[in-house]
């Protein structure tokens, strides 16, 4: 009984440990693999406001995951996407994906 409890008292941990770097990792691509639905609704647009994430779906990427839009101007945009308790966010264009857990 004692060997198993050092081994869950090794074992939770990690366990924790590598499922908050999973949902860092998964939250950041998510927001990355929106840059170019982005990019092309600001090809045909001109613009990025008036960009949706169903819209984005519709007509650029139908895996889009569900994301939120916010700051959307004629020249930026900050996308965002949470997974479990990491929040992913990126200012764009041209900005760096920040993660918060």
């Amino acid at each position: 009984l004692v060997i198993v409890g050092v081994l869950l008292a090794i074992a939770v941990p990690s366990y924790l440990g590598f499922k908050e770097r999973a949902a860092r990792r998964a939250a950041a691509a998510d927001v990355r693999s929106a840059v170019p639905s982005l990019e092309a609704y600001y090809g045909d647009a001109g613009t990025y406001a008036g960009a949706t994430p169903a819209g984005l779906r519709a007509s650029y990427d139908t895996g889009l995951a569900a994301i939120v839009l916010s700051g959307l101007s004629t020249d930026t945009y900050v996308v965002a996407r949470t997974v479990g308790t990491c929040t992913a966010t990126l200012a764009g264009p041209g900005g760096e994906i920040s993660v918060s857990c």
